[in-house]
């Protein structure tokens, strides 16, 4: 039985849910689950809906025969194949915690995604990349080269038809213009201290002032470095007693299990953007499921 999503966003009025659930109801469709949102600072309406078609509905007839019903709303929407792996790229470069950790959960089915291609501006995670069977590519930068190799980089996105692009700590900054081109399909992850500590050695920096809580932010970049909007965060506590090393060790498994989180919200189409922030919807049920253990 075919299992879809149907995301949308509109202005806020009445009608909007009635209009999308009789329409799948009378598509043959069954609901699963449904999360929606009213914003009424901004006045958006987001919605998402599990379903699946008792009558064998494909995604190209529901979105041709939707169009009708979102067409008075001025909805902007979606229909997603469960059974379709989102294409992602990732990006790194010598910190490989997330890398590693990612390699794991795809390797477990516990991420619904395709790891297209691994590009390093380093060859220090080749064989990793390689012994998973996917493609890596060495593209280096340099401040007299970025051009060539941000033109190389999006050639192996277009060329791989990446949907996603993941900055598993990549510590190369995107040009404006990739970012622009990118828009909401670049996700990057770092340490929560900015923009108290800034530069080089941010946890030696955060043990000087005897911080008491380590966090990691995922957000979606854009021009403003580290400001995009942001998808998912978490911290852990420490305390007077623990070593700068040992501050080093917990940020990296912070960042790790926040960054995963991020990209399991986005690959499960539950991230929504809304202005300068998202509205992330929980999973539905049995989203975290992994196809083998292990």
């Amino acid at each position: 039985m075919s299992r879809y999503v149907l995301t949308a966003t509109c202005a806020s009025t009445r009608g909007i849910v009635a209009a999308i659930s009789g329409f799948l109801a009378e598509t043959g469709c069954n609901i699963t689950d449904a999360a929606q949102f009213d914003d009424p600072q901004t006045g958006n309406f987001f919605i998402r809906v599990s379903f699946h078609s008792e009558t064998g509905a494909d995604i190209q007839a529901l979105s041709r025969d939707f169009a009708g019903v979102a067409g008075p709303f001025g909805m902007d929407f979606a229909f997603h194949d469960e059974a379709e792996k989102m294409k992602v790229v990732i990006m790194v470069s010598r910190f490989g915690h997330c890398l590693n950790d990612l390699l794991y959960r795809w390797r477990i089915g516990a991420l619904p995604i395709e790891i297209v291609a691994v590009i390093s501006n380093h060859m220090d995670y080749q064989r990793v990349v390689v012994n998973h069977d996917i493609p890596f590519y060495n593209i280096k930068v340099t401040p007299e080269n970025k051009p060539q190799a941000e033109a190389a980089i999006m050639q192996v996105v277009e060329e791989t038809e990446a949907d996603l692009i993941v900055l598993a700590r990549y510590m190369q900054i995107l040009s404006d213009e990739m970012c622009q081109k990118m828009s909401g399909r670049i996700i990057n992850i770092h340490h929560s201290f900015l923009p108290s500590f800034k530069g080089a050695n941010p946890y030696k920096q955060a043990f000087e002032r005897g911080v008491k809580l380590i966090g990691a932010t995922a957000h979606y970049v854009t021009a403003d470095l580290d400001e995009g909007p942001i998808i998912e965060q978490d911290i852990v506590r420490v305390t007077h007693a623990q070593s700068p090393q040992d501050y080093v060790s917990l940020g990296r498994e912070v960042e790790a299990q926040v960054f995963a989180r991020a990209i399991h919200a986005h690959s499960h189409h539950r991230v929504f953007l809304n202005g300068n922030k998202t509205v992330v919807f929980p999973a539905s049920p049995g989203g975290y499921a992994s196809e083998r253990m292990g």
